[in-house]
């Protein structure tokens, strides 16, 4: 039996009003096991219950009743939460950076090396076509390539579980075939991926289950491909001259009956098939476009679920005890200046008033002088009986 990356039982979220008065049940009694190194898919309207299932998945939000486990482990935990990316419904990023700024400034948040970020970032915004665009900034983007980022984004840490919301809003049918393929290639790599749509085709495409939900409940689940197979109706596909043609529906007419009824002809090709051929044969005349170029199809920096280990949390990095500055030293030094020299500048570089100003001339009161020797304030200097101006 695989492992699961998430569990719930007897999930229930209960919104209440200022009287705490319950008001919406967003979330009712909800049971879901998702295995590792799946897709799996919460299907439903508007206002079934999928973003508050989410979050409370997250951690964000706390359950009214009922329990969450996420590798094992609380979700509010923050080792649990290094392991996890995040691609909300709307993507809500600082406008004022460009797109390398943004995904480093993600990385420093998860402690990344400065070369291992410069290799990240480039790498991600050749994923999402927008490597020609890193340099603009992000309040120019348009919904589409804004949605790029957010997915580059919930990817920079290499996430062991990926939970998108309405990955594909905003993209046109290329991004949503390059989104889809990147979800292929996460499983591919034992990433488990949770995916919340209400496009039935994405979740078609690429989910393993499916979780249907409505008015916070579960109503269906199961593989894919079970819940969508039609038992009483057979297909057949191949090339067929009309006269074979005649002869299966003859046959087929003698065996069950003659007033079965027996739909023949041409299968019919999805849309967006059709629309991803016509462009890649623009794309291989070399056809020109100001538009979001190709994405690369793969992401090198990607590691293998089971080969991952989490790292160390930020509240360890922040509680860690300093190392000895010796530890530090990865080379000796080059020649030069000796590091009592290099003290002594910082220490006249960092003193009040600059390195040009003398101890003497600093404003209040040195390390050298008790602070009660230091000269009146203003305020002591008005309210004291004498007014006289102090002599120059």
């Amino acid at each position: 039996m695989p492992n699961m990356v998430v569990q719930t039982q007897g999930l229930t979220k209960v919104f209440k009003d200022f009287w705490n008065r319950p008001r919406v049940r967003a979330v009712d009694d909800l049971d879901l096991d998702v295995p590792q190194g799946s897709v799996f898919g919460l299907l439903g309207p508007n206002g079934s219950g999928k973003s508050t299932t989410i979050n409370l998945i997250l951690g964000l939000l706390f359950p009214t009743r009922g329990q969450i486990s996420v590798f094992g482990r609380p979700p509010t935990d923050v080792a649990t939460k290094r392991r996890v990316g995040f691609l909300p419904e709307e993507s809500y990023l600082y406008r004022y950076l460009d797109a390398e700024e943004t995904l480093d400034f993600y990385g420093r948040l998860f402690g990344l090396p400065a070369a291992e970020r410069r290799h990240r970032v480039e790498s991600l915004l050749r994923m999402t076509g927008l490597l020609e665009a890193r340099k603009r900034l992000l309040g120019e983007y348009s919904k589409g390539m804004a949605r790029r980022i957010g997915i580059a984004q919930a990817l920079i840490n290499d996430p062991q579980l990926v939970i998108l919301d309405e990955p594909t809003t905003g993209l046109d049918p290329i991004g949503s075939r390059e989104i889809k393929d990147l979800i292929l290639q996460l499983k591919e790599k034992g990433k488990t991926v949770l995916l919340s749509s209400h496009l039935l085709a994405d979740v078609e495409d690429v989910c393993d289950d499916v979780c249907v939900l409505y008015g916070g409940r579960k109503r269906a689940e199961g593989p894919t491909q079970e819940l969508l197979r039609r038992e009483r109706l057979t297909q057949i596909t191949g090339p067929m001259d009309p006269r074979t043609i005649d002869d299966v529906v003859r046959l087929i007419r003698e065996r069950i009956g003659e007033d079965t009824s027996v739909q023949v002809g041409p299968p019919s090709e999805r849309l967006e098939h059709f629309f991803l051929r016509v462009v890649e044969e623009a794309r291989r005349s070399r056809a020109e476009t100001s538009g979001v170029t190709e994405g690369a199809p793969t992401l090198d920096f990607l590691t293998a679920a089971q080969e991952q280990e989490p790292g160390a949390s930020v509240l360890e990095r922040l509680t860690a005890q300093p190392a000895p500055q010796a530890e530090h030293i990865a080379e000796p030094a080059p020649a030069g200046p000796t590091s009592s020299d290099e003290e002594r500048v910082i220490a006249e570089l960092t003193r009040p008033g600059g390195r040009d100003q003398k101890p003497s001339e600093q404003e209040g009161p040195t390390h050298e002088e008790p602070e009660e020797h230091a000269e009146p304030q203003v305020l002591e200097r008005l309210t004291r009986g004498d007014h006289e101006e102090p002599h120059s």
